[in-house]
């Protein structure tokens, strides 16, 4: 297993801050938000974990907080704070506890765990994806994730939803698959998972989900919040979903701001 230099873009200058994520995105999710974060004096590291974007997945075991690390060493950044969505705040808390020295502070948006127990709805949901992926239908499987993590009908108002953002996610998770396709690698586990060290997160930690996420994410945000020792109550994201920096880039930005302030 070795550490490869993602694919990634720094702009901006100040106090860094590197920006890990989702797994239905890639560093196209962060556009947005990242300008809104450079504006407010930081410097901003986007990057594309192995498989997604720009950067291409090889046959192998993936260490997305080793190749965290090792960007981190390549840019010559000392300590970062590190933000991470969904998929991709797991990789952030994995990061955090690997190599805590390097981690400043942590944002935590609608963040994944690696042990959680999953409600039928989620259940039902990768069922449909595995089932479109196993059929060779990439664009419906894209469609499904769209649907379930971003569009929610029945769950939030339809008028809240951008359909400038569904079309982006359709996209970028598309993307993902097609580059995973046939590729033999697999995600290092966390060992022991994460979820069983959340006590152990010693630095400061702001944890952000959208008012409409999927209940499961919800759940978790609140876990993280009571287990993490540095982090202080939810904030949620009025009219946002499962990704509040894409959907919401003002206001997500405006709460991570005064946080890292």
């Amino acid at each position: 297993m070795t550490a490869t230099v993602l694919h990634h873009e720094v702009r901006g200058e100040g106090p860094p801050v590197l920006l890990v994520h989702a797994g239905i995105a890639d560093s196209r999710m962060w556009d947005g938000f990242a300008d809104r974060l450079v504006a407010g004096g930081h410097q901003v590291i986007t990057c594309d974990l192995r498989g997604f974007g720009r950067t291409p997945l090889a046959p192998g075991v993936v260490s997305n907080p080793r190749d965290l690390r090792a960007l981190l060493d390549h840019l010559g950044v000392e300590r970062a704070a590190v933000a991470g969505a969904s998929f991709g705040g797991l990789q952030a808390l994995g990061l955090a506890l690997r190599a805590p020295a390097r981690v400043s502070a942590l944002v935590l948006l609608g963040s994944a765990l690696d042990e959680f127990d999953a409600s039928p709805a989620l259940d039902a949901f990768d069922a449909a994806e595995e089932a479109a992926i196993d059929a060779g239908d990439l664009d419906a499987a894209a469609a499904i994730n769209a649907g379930f993590w971003v569009e929610r009908p029945g769950e939030r108002p339809a008028a809240d939803v951008d359909p400038a953002v569904l079309d982006l996610v359709r996209t970028m998770q598309r993307d993902a698959f097609a580059a995973q396709a046939d590729v033999d690698a697999s995600i290092e586990p966390f060992d022991p998972p994460v979820a069983r060290r959340l006590g152990d997160v010693a630095m400061p930690t702001l944890v952000v989900v959208g008012a409409d996420d999927v209940p499961d994410f919800v759940a978790i945000a609140r876990r993280l919040a009571d287990e993490i020792p540095g982090a202080g109550p939810v904030v949620t994201i009025a009219r946002a979903a499962h990704l509040p920096a894409l959907e919401r880039p003002a206001e997500t930005a405006a709460a991570v701001l005064d946080f890292l302030a």
